[in-house]
């Protein structure tokens, strides 16, 4: 005996059906053209010299001031069209992060900064999941590093295998 198929009606992750897998292939290949996550932003900036980006912070002077990852450039939204042709150089791809999952201002960025003409990646999660993570920040007093949060990353070693 086959087993039958859940009813599309009664299940509510299939309500919607799954996108055919090549819509699905370039779907999630443009979403890597978009975003970076913060573990590979981190090992990119660790590999030393220059890692073929910009990080840029996109929040306020008070958010910088809280906490920022170490080298990232500080330009707060509301100041890219004035400044960016200034402080980045077009060739160079950008990445963009604020505070996390629930802040679309590296979104916000982002969209600015394409739109001078700039090559940019949003990095997800943001300097929540920088954080959260383990990875050292940055204030005026100095570097910090915080314990990574288990539910963020993986116990006991640097590769989450994904």
């Amino acid at each position: 005996m086959t087993s039958q198929p859940a009813t599309i009606a009664g299940n509510p992750v299939l309500r919607v059906p799954p996108a055919a897998p090549a819509v699905a292939a370039a779907y999630f290949g443009a979403s890597l053209a978009f975003h970076a996550d913060v573990s590979d932003v981190a090992e990119a900036l660790a590999a030393g010299g220059d890692p073929g980006f910009v990080l840029l912070d996109s929040r306020s002077t008070a958010s910088w001031d809280q906490g920022h990852i170490p080298g990232a450039v500080h330009l707060p939204t509301a100041l890219i069209a004035e400044q960016a042709p200034r402080l980045l150089d077009p060739a160079v791809p950008v990445v963009t992060y604020c505070w996390g999952p629930g802040c679309n201002g590296a979104t916000r960025a982002a969209l600015a900064l394409a739109g001078l003409g700039y090559q940019v990646k949003e990095m997800l999660g943001g300097f929540e999941y920088w954080a959260r993570e383990g990875f050292e920040s940055e204030t005026w007093q100095g570097r910090e590093r915080r314990s990574a949060d288990p539910l963020t990353a993986p116990a006991g070693t640097d590769d989450c295998g994904c």
